[in-house]
């Protein structure tokens, strides 16, 4: 019975690999707003001497914006791969991140709602630059939904914060009384 439990749990921890082709789909969509990046740029900067103010800034933002779209898929590629399928071994390397390893499911986590509310504040303000083009209640929808995005990312915030008071509250208990978390047999 032991084997067949070893059997199943080597198993269940090999499945992990299941989501390397995840992983590898995100670096091909990277790519892929790298073409459309690379296509925005090059329509717009030939009229860039002929296009009025309003209208650079909002090509410049629609390029941020896919610049933090690719930064999202790269942080969710690497956290995600350091956490769930294999740690990244380039520990030598001058070019490492200095985040990679270090970026836990808490962080991983506050870093999605960061670039996610940074996102839709830049859709935000390209919906303020062309006011004319939509009506007051899209433009409600719009604050809105930046809210509900900022207020999500405040409480998963908040969360992460009282878990880890939580988890120094007990460490720091465990050393004052280390006999509290030994289980007693009857």
């Amino acid at each position: 019975m032991k084997s067949l439990e070893h059997l199943l749990e080597n198993w269940l921890f090999t499945s992990r690999w299941l989501l390397a082709p995840f992983y590898g789909g995100l670096v091909v969509a990277i790519g892929l707003l790298l073409i459309k990046f690379g296509q925005e740029f090059i329509a717009f900067a030939p009229t860039i001497l002929d296009a009025d103010i309003k209208m650079v800034m909002l090509k410049i933002l629609l390029l941020v914006d896919i610049t933090l779209l690719a930064n999202l898929l790269l942080i969710i590629i690497f956290a995600g791969y350091e956490t769930f399928v294999s740690k990244i071994d380039n520990y030598h390397s001058e070019d490492r991140l200095s985040w990679m390893g270090k970026v836990d499911f808490s962080g991983l986590k506050i870093k999605l709602f960061g670039s996610i509310v940074a996102i839709s504040g830049i859709e935000l303000l390209k919906a303020f630059l062309l006011l004319d083009k939509y009506t007051d209640k899209q433009l409600m929808w719009l604050v809105i939904i930046h809210l509900t995005f900022v207020v999500s990312g405040l409480l998963f915030t908040y969360m992460d914060h009282v878990a880890a008071q939580t988890k120094k509250l007990e460490c720091e208990a465990e050393k004052i009384y280390p006999d509290s978390r030994k289980k007693k047999l009857p």
